[in-house]
């Protein structure tokens, strides 16, 4: 079976809010893409409602791009504490978790509709809930965010 290097996280030992650097590959031509976990809620205590999600998912997809260059996806975690950041290159931490901070800071100051939850551009676009979304942002922001560094289970 493939091994997945976020399933060798120990998740009891980190401490949200962080920004990790989750993997690394390389492209056949040697340029490096990196995997980057933005970790909002504290895992198995805290979990993001769906509509928060979802609308973290849009606003995040479009703010993180206006803070940092590379950004190719950033979508959520299934467990919903969190989202993965996928970036040609491989900023430093510091780089990351500022753009992360930034585009929360870009959420908490939203208003207006969240940007494509129309029947058109979205495929669930009556599932969002944008108070959600800025308190989490706000929340993140007040407590700060870190530079975790990777916890691995232990024996692997």
């Amino acid at each position: 079976m493939a091994k997945v290097a976020s399933f060798d996280l120990d998740h009891t030992k980190v401490r949200a809010p962080y920004v990790r650097l989750a993997d690394l590959k390389y492209t056949p031509g040697g340029e490096v893409i990196s995997k980057w976990d933005l970790r909002v809620g504290q895992p198995n205590r805290e979990v993001i409602g769906t509509g928060a999600m979802h609308t973290f998912e849009h606003l995040l997809a479009m703010k993180m791009r206006d803070h940092l260059e590379g950004i190719v996806d950033v979508s959520p975690m299934g467990c919903r504490t969190g989202f993965y950041a996928v970036i040609i290159g491989q900023p430093a931490p510091e780089a990351v978790m500022e753009a992360f901070a930034g585009a929360l800071a870009d959420i908490v100051a939203h208003e207006g509709p969240v940007p494509a939850a129309n029947p058109l551009e979205c495929g669930n676009y009556r599932d969002h809930d944008l108070e959600e979304a800025k308190y989490w942002s706000r929340r993140v922001l007040e407590k700060g965010l870190h530079v975790q560094e990777t916890i691995l289970i232990e024996g692997r």
